[in-house]
């Protein structure tokens, strides 16, 4: 061979050895969560049938190792504590700087071993989900992982994904497959809504009409049901659809959770969203008949009977810390005049209705703290005066939750408008029907679990966060991936990764990259490279020439979607696609929109626009009427447009701008939006353009 040949061969290898190293470094940099601190080496580490695995694990974690470890894609044979060449090492150890807590884990990857430290099997379980995401094939069943040492520990102890199995059910091999998935990217809790109003999903053998008959409804979507009657069929009966768990399936589930490091976490909602039970046991209710109320009655002792047996079974299966028992969006009313609850409320000295919910908390948490187990609530649970060892699920805002932490307790932090994975994540056209909102993937991302009002003391009792999924308007399996991934991943990294290590444009091009290693293994996220975006209007403030403008509101805007007050119509900022996000100005009193602008002098105009947006699930509707007027001195008005428009829910979601164009001239503007006599609702606008 002479030298010029031999020149180009080393050439050509130097080259695919740089492009190797390249698509190592890049693997490299594809981890989700974000470890805490991650350097890279040189060369790379061959994980093949060759390669041998030495663990000191003992007792049930070294078993639950051995089946894990089989599901891996390369099966490794036995190794010794001795070898030092192409070992896989699992080590338990002491607690040191480097592990501060449970869940830390080191993993060093060099050509001749792979090193996994932690001081228990959940440390290790992270560790070598890290070292999956690292590896990339590299023919005939081995996979290459570039060198690399990493140091990393959760933020959160709590890192969790709630599923609303009620609304839709899911079977536990889908659960499963979600574990697969949720365990890969970190997090640790499910938190399983098991009941309410749209069907019972748990086997209570103690109460059998609860999977006999509360579990099925006549109408196979939540949408349909709800809509049509809202009624239940026993199982047997022609055209009942729903489902439930057998305490073995939950024993199944539980099982293959634990191998995944994960806590499933129950949630038996009391005292409302119980229109399933009450129609199964009528008895239970303030009405004593079936279909009357979604509240237990608090004055019957019978409630608790039930309540306590059921728990009884429920913490008989469910080992996590915590049960949740919902507390949340009570109507109450019933109580008010409820014999039996007065004489509850009279016996116990409750002031009101709250303190009687408060009651029924308070009463089941002492019998959850009894049987070593802790009480998990939404945030209504505060009201009435939290129980004292219970946790807050902040989700109405972030008001609950620092308001449990400020008093000493936990929270799990939840907020909607970060948090619920129910509503749109791209452009709501673009999307199949959701229950409404807009929280992309930048947006979950974008949030901070410690709100910047509490102490370094108060932060500590922030417990961590969790994504929620209510599954209304997601009657499938696919849907449901859809609408999981890819935003639970930006979850995992906020509850996993410091905030300093947090970076959206790198977050990104590893979502994407995620994106495609879950289609690629079976999952339906959310195609992210397709991703439209805000909505345009949002983008960049409107000059117009009502800007900075004063307008005199004549019928008043919702003190619950107030926008940027009283300038918010004439401020330049238009919304994006949801009502919440803080640009959108609502309008509920006398149902209308009812503005008036001074312009301060005589102007030309020659049009006049508003924005309107409907969202059917959210009853927010567009206008049934508006009407467009100019006055010279406030009080005496021309009308320039009046219109009837057809308000259907066939559309969900629809934007439209409505305006006048034209030659007029004046000082006031008047704008009239005035919502349908059928469905009523809200109405929203962003801005009023005059130009």
């Amino acid at each position: 061979m002479n030298i010029r040949n031999r020149y180009a061969k080393v050439c050509l290898f130097l080259w695919i050895l740089g492009m190797c190293l390249t698509a190592h470094s890049l693997k490299a940099q594809s981890v989700i969560p974000v470890p805490l601190k991650m350097e890279k080496g040189t060369g790379f580490f061959l994980l093949s049938e060759k390669t041998r695995l030495y663990t000191n694990l003992q007792g049930g974690e070294a078993k639950l190792w051995e089946n894990y470890l089989k599901t891996l894609p390369v099966q490794l044979k036995k190794g010794k504590k001795k070898d030092t060449q192409q070992v896989l090492s699992l080590l338990i150890t002491s607690k040191n700087p480097q592990l501060p807590s449970p869940e830390s884990y080191t993993l060093s990857v060099t050509p001749q071993q792979i090193l996994i430290r932690a001081t228990s099997g959940a440390g290790l379980f992270y560790g070598m989900q890290t070292l999956l995401q690292l590896a990339q094939p590299s023919g005939a069943g081995s996979y290459s992982i570039a060198s690399v040492e990493i140091e990393d520990t959760p933020r959160f102890a709590y890192r969790g994904l709630m599923l609303d199995v009620s609304r839709h059910f899911s079977t536990k091999e889908f659960i499963k497959k979600q574990i697969d998935a949720l365990a890969y990217y970190k997090i640790n809790r499910l938190h399983l809504h098991l009941t309410d109003a749209a069907g019972w999903r748990l086997e209570i053998k103690k109460y059998p009409l609860l999977t006999e008959f509360a579990a099925w409804r006549t109408d196979p979507t939540w949408k349909q049901w709800w809509n049509g009657g809202r009624k239940y069929l026993r199982f047997d009966a022609s055209g009942a659809h729903g489902g439930y768990y057998t305490q073995d399936d939950i024993r199944e589930i539980l099982q293959y959770a634990r191998q995944h490091y994960i806590t499933v976490i129950p949630e038996i909602e009391m005292p409302s969203h119980s229109e399933e039970v009450l129609a199964a046991y009528p008895q239970l209710s303030c009405s004593g008949e079936p279909y009357k109320n979604s509240d237990f009655c608090i004055g019957n002792e019978e409630t608790f009977t039930f309540l306590e047996n059921v728990l009884t079974e429920v913490m008989a299966l469910f080992p996590s810390e915590y049960i949740h028992i919902g507390g949340d969006e009570a109507g109450k009313s019933a109580w008010k005049t409820c014999p039996k609850c007065q004489k509850r409320m009279k016996d116990e000295h409750l002031a009101n209705v709250d303190e009687l919910q408060s009651y029924l908390i308070h009463r089941i948490e002492k019998f959850l703290n009894a049987h070593g187990r802790h009480l998990l609530g939404w945030d209504e649970i505060l009201q009435g005066g939290i129980a004292p060892n219970a946790t807050v699920m902040s989700w109405r805002g972030e008001e609950g939750g620092i308001a449990a932490v400020t008093s000493g307790h936990r929270a799990i932090m939840t907020p909607g408008a970060y948090c619920y994975l129910d509503s749109y994540q791209d452009a709501p056209y673009s999307q199949p029907e959701a229950i409404g909102g807009y929280l992309p993937l930048k947006k979950v991302y974008a949030y901070n679990p410690v709100p910047a009002s509490l102490t370094a003391e108060q932060a500590k009792l922030v417990y961590g966060v969790q994504g929620n999924l209510w599954v209304e308007y997601i009657p499938t399996p696919e849907h449901v991936e859809y609408m999981i991934y890819p935003r639970i991943l930006a979850l995992a990294e906020t509850a996993w990764s410091a905030p300093e290590r947090k970076s959206w444009q790198d977050f990104h091009t590893r979502a994407l990259s995620a994106v495609a290693d879950l289609q690629a293994k079976g999952y339906h996220p959310f195609d992210l490279k397709k991703e439209i975006g805000s909505r345009p209007e949002s983008l960049q403030p409107v000059s117009h020439l009502a800007l900075g403008k004063k307008v005199i509101y004549n019928s008043p805007y919702s003190s619950h979607y107030p926008a940027q007050g009283n300038t918010a119509l004439t401020d330049g900022i238009r919304g994006d696609w949801t009502y919440g996000d803080g640009s959108w100005q609502g309008f509920i009193s006398d149902n209308c929109l009812d503005v008036t602008i001074d312009m301060e002098k005589e102007t030309s105009i020659r049009s006049v626009t508003a924005a309107f947006m409907q969202v059917v699930g959210a009853e927010v509707f567009l206008p049934e009427t508006v009407v467009i007027s100019i006055s010279d001195d406030g009080v005496h008005f021309t009308e320039l447009r009046k219109q009837h428009f057809k308000v259907s829910k066939e559309t969900p979601i629809r934007f439209a701008d409505i305006s006048w164009q034209g030659e007029a001239k004046g000082r006031y503007v008047r704008y009239q939006a005035q919502a349908g006599s059928e469905f009523g609702g809200w109405i929203f606008t962003d801005e009023i353009i005059v130009k």
